[in-house]
């Protein structure tokens, strides 16, 4: 049986995810924007796949895609920065704002590597988790590869994120800050 005290904490938990996932899916129809802008800015999202660089002392080469990734994710991430820590995470007192901002970015940048790498498994083509055809395509529109992949690992890189910004970045970070100032922090 759970205490009185116990059972706030899950509902104070529960209400944060909700307005995490709320925020991240605002995040995601930036991302997505971003996606898109950058993609019709280069042709389309036909010539995602093409090489900008390869890759020194390797047999790769840094894509197209891989750059969108990276500009869909820096563009979001402050986006939901500033809304989770004004509405997400704002009933507890806050560090200034780089202090908070670093780890989210640095928690951020850690599921944007992994996903980076989950995109490239959706669009090569030798990647047994490569987006099929018929389904999903080179070719703009609803079954674009290239969408559908940004889509896909936004959704399995949003977990990591959350639990590792609610744990150090408004958690650990703040309640550092306040200890400092001598003020109180509810988890």
């Amino acid at each position: 049986m759970i205490s009185g005290e116990q059972h706030q904490r899950l509902v104070r938990l529960a209400r944060q995810f909700v307005k995490f996932g709320l925020v991240g899916g605002a995040g995601v129809v930036v991302n997505m924007l971003v996606a898109i802008v950058m993609n019709k800015a280069n042709g389309g999202t036909v010539n995602a796949q093409r090489i900008l660089f390869p890759i020194p002392g390797t047999e790769y080469n840094f894509r197209y895609s891989s750059l969108v990734w990276i500009v869909g994710f820096l563009v979001a991430n402050v986006f939901n920065f500033q809304l989770n820590r004004s509405w997400t995470f704002r009933g507890t007192r806050k560090a200034p704002w780089l202090a908070e901002f670093w780890p989210f970015l640095a928690v951020g940048s850690a599921a944007a590597a992994v996903g980076l790498f989950v995109k490239i498994a959706f669009t090569n083509p030798t990647s047994p988790l490569y987006l099929p055809e018929p389904w999903f395509h080179e070719n703009a529109g609803l079954q674009s590869r290239e969408y559908w992949s940004q889509l896909l690992t936004i959704v399995i890189t949003m977990p990591i994120n959350f639990l590792a910004n609610k744990l150090w970045t408004f958690t650990h970070v703040r309640r550092k800050h306040a200890d400092r100032a001598g003020q109180a922090v509810k988890p």
